[in-house]
């Protein structure tokens, strides 16, 4: 007799369950077939010749990954918020560009360090640089936008971190960071990972059996997400070539002087899909006519204020703490702007 007590999932249910970025990948492709066909080739070949030429890259960033997770290498993160303020910034600025943390792992984190007692200013400085370099991105980045670029990012990111950090211990007594924590903070993660300074790192990962498979089905998770996310934003790189007039770029973001590189700040925290998509699409965006200075504020402000990146500090803090930080993102964004364009 068939059991009929369990209801079927809904609509909602099952499109839920649908990765938006491979439908998202074969709805364009399958618009650019119908409704021009004489490109769907061109644009094919070459995304998938930036994918092929982005392989090594991404083949060490998900090595990197696999092996930083299955020793518990991240655990040396924890090590950044003991001892003297001071200190802890300059580590937590250091270390959060170097962190291995998804988006959702970020919360639990650094809901635990708020709990243990860590300063706030130790914590905006992590929150600032760590979603925007970690060891993966690095990777992609010098692949695609070139090593030079890659460094100055990250630079940009401890500074962010650097300026966020001093910045909040020296107004900490002001009314903005006063009791900056929600009263119920949701502290979560959708990763399903042990507080990450659990225990020490263990560097011969392999000869433990559970240490081999984390390292596997992190790899494989990452390798995927990777695939999917840079396979979709060279395809868009690709419709920005042969669609977007690159005299219309070159008018907006190119040239000299603050605006580019203000619009590179303001268009990149609505337009940013990730890190790792966002690499190619300020490729193309270059390739254009997008000024240097453009592309670096660009980056920037949208690694930070990001959909996960911000959800971290909007799920554990006040409104205005969450102001802070979006101010300090804009502020470096064009800081990093201009120094980038002053040196290239």
């Amino acid at each position: 007799m068939t059991d009929t007590t369990q209801s079927p999932a809904t609509l909602g249910a099952r499109l839920a369950r649908i990765d938006k970025a491979w439908t998202a990948l074969v709805l364009i492709l399958l618009a650019v077939a119908v409704m021009d066909s004489a490109r769907f080739l061109p644009v094919v070949t070459f995304a998938s010749g930036a994918l092929l030429g982005t392989a090594p890259f991404i083949l060490f960033a998900v090595a990197a990954i696999g092996f930083l997770k299955a020793t518990g290498a991240e655990n040396l993160l924890a090590r950044a918020f003991m001892g003297h303020e001071l200190r802890m910034i300059l580590f937590a600025a250091l270390l959060g560009g170097l962190s291995p943390f998804c988006s959702c792992e970020v919360i639990p984190f650094i809901a635990a360090l708020l709990a243990m007692g860590a300063p706030l200013s130790a914590v905006m400085a992590f929150w600032l640089a760590s979603p925007l370099m970690d060891p993966a991105m690095f990777a992609i980045t010098s692949g695609t936008l070139g090593i030079e670029f890659a460094l100055a990012k990250t630079a940009a990111a401890v500074s962010l971190g650097l300026l966020g950090g001093f910045g909040t211990m020296v107004l900490k007594n002001s009314p903005v960071f006063a009791d900056p924590l929600r009263e119920k903070p949701h502290i979560g993660g959708c990763c399903g990972v042990k507080q990450p300074f659990s225990g020490r790192p263990v560097w011969a990962f392999w000869t433990e059996p559970m240490r081999r498979a984390t390292f596997r089905d992190v790899a494989l998770d990452n390798m995927l997400f990777l695939l999917k996310w840079l396979a979709l934003a060279y395809t868009i790189e690709a419709l920005m070539i042969y669609y977007v007039p690159a005299e219309l770029i070159a008018g907006i973001l190119g040239g000299t002087g603050l605006m580019p590189i203000l619009l590179g700040a303001l268009v990149g925290a609505p337009a940013y899909l990730n890190g790792y998509a966002a690499v190619p699409l300020v490729a193309g965006l270059l390739e254009q006519g997008m000024s240097n200075g453009a592309a670096m504020s660009f980056v920037i402000a949208g690694g930070v204020s990001s959909i996960p990146a911000a959800i971290a500090v909007w799920a554990l803090v006040k409104p205005r703490v969450f102001a802070a930080y979006i101010g300090y993102a804009m502020l470096g964004a064009l800081m990093a702007g201009l120094a980038w364009q002053a040196v290239t």
